[in-house]
């Protein structure tokens, strides 16, 4: 039995529809630019999607409200695919999430050549639905994003660059993909700013949807 200095911290994880169990997360992965249109808007003309990451406990789940961050005047939502990873190290199931970014802190790392960890994994910045297991229920689904009622992202996943599987062989490439670890395959274009209070609403075909307001601090 190990003797901790102090008690270890929860293991994040991720509910699933329907099912009692849940799902432990061990680590988040991220494709950038996986949707042409969301590449131009960001000043590519179709770039080759990249990898970049999330700590684990960025996650917020079960409906509950992330606090706005510190540290930015430019916080953007990316609504994305989200894949896990099962025991058999295929993709055992598929949520909303929603890759919120400090486009501000973001824009500077780049300009100075600088990783993005604190543009992309701070704390809460990775919301998240529940776990829907199985096969991806339609392919082709539409994927949207709405902030306080008006639509800002709409898109297909069919739209993506890289295919889920084609995500998954390459992520294997880089790291030791196990049980447990969540992709997020990208956003479709209409990415922009939010403020406190706002209002989210997710929506990916066949999935559950994701809602949460920005509690200011």
């Amino acid at each position: 039995m190990t003797d901790w200095l102090f008690p270890p911290a929860p293991t994040p994880s991720l509910p699933i529809a329907g099912r009692a169990e849940r799902l432990p997360v061990r680590r988040i992965l991220c494709v950038g630019q996986n949707y042409a249109a969301h590449a131009r808007e960001m000043g590519h003309d179709r770039a080759e999607p990249f990898f970049f990451s999330k700590p684990a406990d960025a996650l917020v789940t079960d409906g509950a409200d992330p606090l706005f961050p510190t540290a930015t005047a430019d916080l953007h939502h990316e609504v994305e695919l989200v894949c896990a990873v099962g025991e058999d190290g295929r993709i055992t199931g598929w949520a909303v999430g929603c890759d919120l970014t400090r486009r501000d802190l973001q824009a500077a790392a780049k300009a100075k050549g600088r990783p993005w960890d604190a543009a992309k994994g701070f704390d809460q910045s990775a919301p998240c639905g529940a776990l829907t297991l199985g096969p991806l229920p339609d392919p082709a689904a539409p994927i949207s994003l709405s902030v306080n009622g008006q639509t800002r992202q709409s898109g297909r996943l069919d739209d993506m660059i890289w295919a889920p599987d084609e995500i998954l062989a390459k992520a294997r490439t880089l790291w030791d993909v196990r049980p447990g670890d969540l992709i997020f395959t990208g956003t479709p274009e209409g990415v922009g700013p939010l403020q406190p209070g706002d209002r989210v609403e997710a929506a990916i075909g066949g999935l559950q949807p994701l809602t949460f307001t920005l509690r200011p601090r």
